[in-house]
């Protein structure tokens, strides 16, 4: 037994050293597998956290809104201790370089004017017919074609910003920034700028514990300052103790600047709260866009309770029918025949006011003026209690004529010119972009009409009812116009051949200049004898898809219409711009012969120009008891 028992004592005294090496090989073989495995993890943590950085985003945090305080994942203080002051500053380098939005709206400029250029090279004039955003169901002052087509490229400077904004959002723009109110509420404006900070830096200082008493503060501080900007929005309305709220405010944004934090976590809050703004600034631009619209394309409270007045009075006591008894002298071809087109009772009535006071014959004057049946009893009234001197006004329902010869043409019932907004991108020889835009007027589909609405008639002057007369006007009555149609003011910095894709295949003079409504001295004669009329419903036919009447079809087949047969008037008969041109000057406006408010802001609305709306008030009768009533004389 001793024997074996010292027997099994020297063989396990033997084999002790190969057991040892067995487990030594385990291991090392098991320390191999796990080394295999973590260094592809390594490096895939690695590259992860660099696209995180370059992102500037967390994949595993939510990006919360502005009023919502969000804490991001711990950091050890063991590990904010052991950065550098250098890896600080690179990292507070690499913050400021990264601050950006990260969606941008616009492509650079450099590469805007590099794709413009190329693009001119190819076609020297892009052009866009922007009509100013009419709404549907409105009433507007001025028929506007409903097609929109957006363009948002980015240019460098000012002025072209304002050309982009001018684009996108109209004359609106042009109005805004005359009207720009210079920064009064410095107080104000520098409370929200240490609440943007605050917000930034907070998530990072909220998830460090050493730091609660901070972040306590600094939470404390935004609810504060949060809870004033609710209540006020200038700084006469700040409380008493803003200065010392201000203070430590200071203080405390100073302090959380002053500590290490994860730079990524304040990236990513910068990047939130920038594009929120953005966003916010986005949407009240296009919301006092739509106001401004819904401002210039209605009728004015004053205008529309002149019209319910004078409608209701008119019906209490008509006044006797003078058409039979001026029959004659609304036929006579010798006497000098006015055609206004308006639904505006003011407007119209400043016309032919404006037109009265400055000639010098009047009794040979003759104001045909074509409403709707809406207005036609309001009109009717007005101009049989207000006395133009020697002239002699008329007002026609355009509603009610019956010319079955173009039925379908009497169904559209435009009074109004049309007014477009027209912005095309050119291309100078040095390689620069601008954009320029021009509104202008042109005849609407009722004009087409006037050879049957006067048979008798050899010769009318057109007169719409946004301009002012300054002159005598009696020169334009004897003008040789030739084999000419028209007369008009022409507006070369709009050719034809810029409006090739909208004039379609039909053939045209590409140096042809568009012509504008406004002033027009038409030869009705002629008119009959080309039939133009027919040309321009044929032309309509042929550019609406189906067939039928269209109004986005009505531009090109006037100016196809009317092609050749215009003839220039001087440009000193009408100074244009007046509805949209801040930068006309007061000398030139007085001396010029007819003043065209063509634009959207219209003299009579409340957005209108100030320093031109006294041209149009002159004309204006202050003590008249229906506009003192209505405050329409303001």
């Amino acid at each position: 037994m001793k024997g074996a028992v010292g027997g099994g004592g020297g063989g396990s005294s033997y084999t002790l050293p190969g057991k040892r090496r067995w487990k030594g090989l385990v291991i090392g073989v098991l320390g191999l597998v796990l080394l295999s495995m973590l260094v592809p993890l390594v490096f895939l943590l690695g590259l992860h956290n660099s696209f995180q950085s370059h992102s500037g985003f967390d994949s595993g945090q939510q990006i919360s809104g502005t009023n919502d305080i969000t804490i991001f994942g711990q950091t050890s203080d063991a590990d904010t201790k052991n950065n550098s002051t250098d890896e600080q500053s690179r990292h507070v380098d690499d913050l400021i370089r990264r601050l950006e939005p990260t969606r941008p709206k616009f492509v650079s400029a450099q590469d805007f004017r590099r794709n413009s250029v190329e693009e001119a090279k190819n076609r020297s004039n892009a052009l866009i017919l922007l009509p100013d955003m009419p709404k549907p169901g409105l009433k507007a002052n001025k028929n506007i074609s409903t097609s929109k087509v957006e363009m948002a490229d980015s240019m460098k400077g000012s002025s072209e910003s304002k050309n982009i904004c001018e684009l996108r959002f109209g004359s609106y723009c042009l109005w805004r920034q005359e009207h720009r109110e210079r920064m009064k509420d410095h107080t104000v404006k520098k409370m929200k700028d240490l609440l943007y900070v605050a917000r930034a830096y907070y998530p990072s200082i909220a998830k460090l514990s050493v730091l609660d008493k901070l972040s306590h503060e600094l939470k404390q501080n935004i609810q504060d300052f949060e809870r004033v900007l609710s209540e006020t929005t200038a700084d006469k309305d700040l409380p008493p103790q803003i200065e010392k709220k201000l203070d430590k405010m200071e203080s405390t944004v100073a302090r959380a600047k002053s500590h290490p934090v994860d730079c990524n976590n304040v990236d990513k809050k910068f990047r939130q709260l920038v594009d929120l703004t953005e966003d916010e600034a986005n949407f009240h631009m296009k919301q006092s866009a739509f106001l401004y619209q819904l401002t210039v394309q209605t009728m004015p409270k004053s205008l529309h309770c002149l019209s319910l007045r004078l409608t209701v009075e008119y019906f209490r006591s008509p006044p006797p029918d003078m058409e039979l008894l001026l029959a004659d002298k609304f036929q006579n071809p010798d006497l000098h025949h006015f055609v206004i087109f308006s639904n505006n009772i003011l407007a119209s009535s400043a016309v032919i006011n404006s037109t009265v006071m400055n000639s010098k014959e009047t009794s040979s004057q003759v104001f045909h003026v074509l409403t709707d049946r809406q207005n036609y009893f309001a009109m009717k009234l007005w101009f049989f209690q207000n006395k133009y001197k020697d002239a002699t006004v008329r007002v026609l329902d355009i509603e009610g004529l019956k010319l079955d010869e173009h039925e379908k043409l009497s169904q559209v019932h435009q009074l109004l010119p049309e007014e477009f907004r027209v912005s095309f991108r050119s291309v100078d020889k040095l390689s620069r972009v601008w954009v320029q835009t021009e509104y202008f007027s042109l005849f609407s589909q009722s004009h087409y009409l006037l050879p049957d609405i006067f048979p008798t008639l050899r010769k009318v002057m057109i007169l719409d009812d946004d301009i002012i007369v300054q002159k005598d006007l009696s020169a334009l009555w004897s003008l040789d116009m030739g084999e000419k149609v028209i007369g008009a003011v022409m507006v070369c910095t709009v050719r034809l051949v810029q409006l090739q894709n909208y004039l379609g295949e039909n053939n045209f003079d590409e140096q042809s200049c568009a012509w504008m409504s406004g002033l027009n001295i038409v030869d009705l004669g002629r008119w009959r004898k080309l039939d133009l009329t027919k040309s321009f419903e044929r032309l309509v036919l042929k550019l609406t898809p189906g067939g039928g009447i269209s109004e986005a079809a009505a531009v090109p087949a006037t100016l196809l219409t009317f092609q050749g047969l215009v003839y220039d008037l001087d440009d000193n008969w009408v100074l244009s711009g007046l509805g949209y041109n801040y930068g006309l000057d007061p000398e030139i406006v007085k001396k010029a012969a007819v003043l065209h408010f063509n634009g959207n802001m219209k003299p009579w609305l409340e957005l209108g120009i100030p320093k031109y709306k006294g041209f149009w008030r002159n004309f204006l009768n202050p003590e008249n008891t229906f506009l003192s009533n209505c405050n329409a004389n303001q």
